[in-house]
């Protein structure tokens, strides 16, 4: 037991430290565009006050840019809001479609610098669970991380979140390139993790999807 925690408390580090650090990268590019868009502004005061024309549909263009990034800014900063509020409770009820849609937005720089997509199917159901979001979020972000790998460039992870009888679970498909056999995955610190959700977790190569089954 005392390995286990061992496990987890040093998978979560390095998952919170690899998200946060992204996120910051994400704010950094957004205050790039914002800066370069800003200085713009600059030259059509320069233009305006040396007595030369300003083209409206330009100056209209930066205005737009700016008032993007800002909202693409909130966006970011409310993901980084419930992904760190996500570590607030041990067990938490949760909607497992809010969990999917935080982890998928957290990995889509990764995911876009493999040259991959990302597509979590719309569900009109919720599927509510009761469970320690953190390490659910990290179990997500594991197995999304293999399955980037096993689908291959310029294609797309789908992934599904359902309830099937008494259990909900999430469907990663579409993984044309997983290996076989597959045993690299689940690793060690999946094991853990599943250990401490109460999970179970089926790898099939030759369907191409990994599932993962949670109590409800």
């Amino acid at each position: 037991m005392n390995y286990q925690w061992d496990v987890l408390c040093e998978e979560g580090l390095q998952f919170f430290g690899k998200m946060s650090a992204s996120m910051s990268h994400e704010i950094k590019n957004v205050l790039a565009v914002i800066n370069e868009n800003a200085g713009l502004l600059q030259d059509f005061v320069y233009m305006h006050e040396k007595g030369m024309p300003i083209d409206t549909e330009q100056l209209k263009g930066v205005s737009q840019m700016i008032i993007k990034q800002v909202r693409r800014a909130d966006s970011i900063m409310k993901n980084m809001n419930k992904f760190a509020h996500s570590t607030d409770q041990l067990t938490k009820a949760e909607n497992l479609n809010d969990i999917l849609d935080i982890v998928t937005k957290l990995a889509a720089r990764f995911a876009s610098m493999r040259e991959v997509s990302l597509e979590k199917i719309p569900t009109d159901e919720p599927v509510n669970i009761k469970t320690n979001p953190f390490l659910l979020e990290n179990l997500i972000w594991l197995c999304l991380d293999f399955a980037m790998d096993s689908v291959g460039h310029g294609k797309t992870v789908r992934v599904l979140a359902q309830k099937i009888d008494n259990s909900a679970q999430i469907t990663f498909s579409q993984l044309d390139s997983m290996p076989e056999p597959t045993e690299v995955f689940p690793d060690k610190r999946s094991e853990a993790l599943l250990s401490a959700l109460q999970a179970e977790i089926k790898v099939d190569s030759q369907a191409g999807t990994i599932n993962i089954s949670l109590p409800i």
